[in-house]
């Protein structure tokens, strides 16, 4: 009895070890261990949009605390109807009623010879008013009324009422001297190579909308993104004379352009409006941000980071 007993313990311990030999490696590479404590509270690999290609970013805007651009501290020349609030994504925002942030500088960082590619990322509240387009940011050129980039929001193009829709219509002006423009609009039909579905966000009073334009000076392409999601149907503009072009002398205009500013109307062009709407975390950068990184700073901002 005994010798049985032994032979099933010398038997059991023999299938162990073979097990054991026979089980897989998991690290077979021999890779250093990942520490999970690292990631804890980060978003897409960030613990803030400030992490961001923070060497490209050329322009910020914060509006915590003061209208200034934060990387030259830089101060508007001009400002109407403006003023800066709680409940911004991150601290506090700017308030536009009709009104309008105007820098008479020329910013080195958009200059010509170093501003051929872009990134512009902003978070805004804004309604439709079915009378006036709204220009959210431009970098205008003086005395001329089409600006090198021109951050246009079609807030004519629907009444008031409607809260489901909203047009975003972004133009840059070219080498040759034209202009190009991107649109969130319906494009073809499912299975053509073209196909791009409507894409629009929708409005309320406290809803926070991600803006962003990139534009890459060697492809010429040229996307928009509403909330982390590509929607323009225009992308390629083309290269050659169409390639973008920061002109020089520029100034930048938040929340309008020339003709909305007393003094300085260069036509009779009455199409847009100072801006009535919120505006928070407006940066700018000299590159064309990758994918992974619009959709970082939209899920970073919807988490005030």
């Amino acid at each position: 009895m005994k010798s049985y007993n032994i032979t099933r313990i010398f038997t059991f311990i023999a299938a162990t070890a073979l097990f054991a030999s026979c089980k897989k490696n998991d690290n077979p590479n021999n890779l250093p261990e990942v520490n999970t404590a690292q990631y804890e509270g980060k978003i897409d690999g960030y613990t803030s949009s400030d992490e961001i290609y923070p060497n490209n970013l050329v322009a910020y805007w914060s509006f915590d605390g003061t209208k200034n651009e934060t990387k030259s501290n830089t101060a508007p020349t001009q400002t109407a109807n403006d003023q800066l609030v709680a409940g911004g994504v991150r601290g506090q925002a700017l308030s536009l009623n009709a009104g309008y942030l105007y820098f008479a500088n020329q910013f080195n960082a958009f200059k010509t010879d170093v501003f051929k590619s872009f990134t512009i990322s902003q978070w805004i509240q804004i309604f439709n008013n079915g009378s006036k387009r709204t220009m959210a940011f431009q970098l205008a050129r003086p005395g001329i009324f089409n600006g090198s980039i021109n951050f246009a929001i079609n807030t004519q193009s629907f009444p008031a009422s409607d809260l489901n829709n909203l047009k975003i219509q972004p133009t840059f002006t070219t080498i040759g001297g034209g202009t190009q423009d991107n649109i969130n609009t319906l494009r073809d039909s499912p299975g053509m190579p073209n196909y791009m579905p409507y894409i629009t966000p929708t409005l309320a009073p406290d809803r926070w909308i991600h803006l962003v334009i990139t534009y890459n000076g060697t492809t010429g392409f040229f996307h928009l993104w509403i909330n982390g999601v590509r929607a323009g149907a225009f992308p390629s503009r083309g290269t050659g004379n169409n390639l973008f072009k920061a002109y020089e002398p520029s100034e930048v205009i938040i929340g309008g352009n020339y003709n909305v500013i007393p003094g300085k109307s260069v036509n009779t062009d009455a199409n847009f409006a100072a801006m009535t709407g919120k505006i928070d975390e407006l940066r700018i950068y000299n590159i064309d941000l990758p994918d992974a990184n619009i959709k970082a700073l939209y899920n970073l901002g919807r988490a005030s980071k």
